[in-house]
């Protein structure tokens, strides 16, 4: 489970449909991505991050990366 990017949403308020509107992705598949089931393609990793306003290389950090 990606618990950053859940926490991370939810600081600004926003629904997972309305960050998959903003992503131009469907609900069902960010939810999916919240989740942890999906290795994310960098324009995807990078329309969540235009939404949500982070960098989007943090998809594809290890734990260790991050400290």
């Amino acid at each position: 489970m990606r618990d950053w990017l859940v926490e991370l949403r939810k600081s600004k308020g926003l629904t997972q449909e309305v960050t998959a509107q903003k992503a131009h992705i469907a609900r069902s598949y960010y939810t999916r991505i919240e989740l942890g089931d999906y290795r994310l393609p960098v324009g995807t990793a990078m329309r969540i991050a235009e939404a949500l306003d982070f960098d989007w290389v943090r998809f594809y950090e290890t734990p260790a990366d991050s400290k």
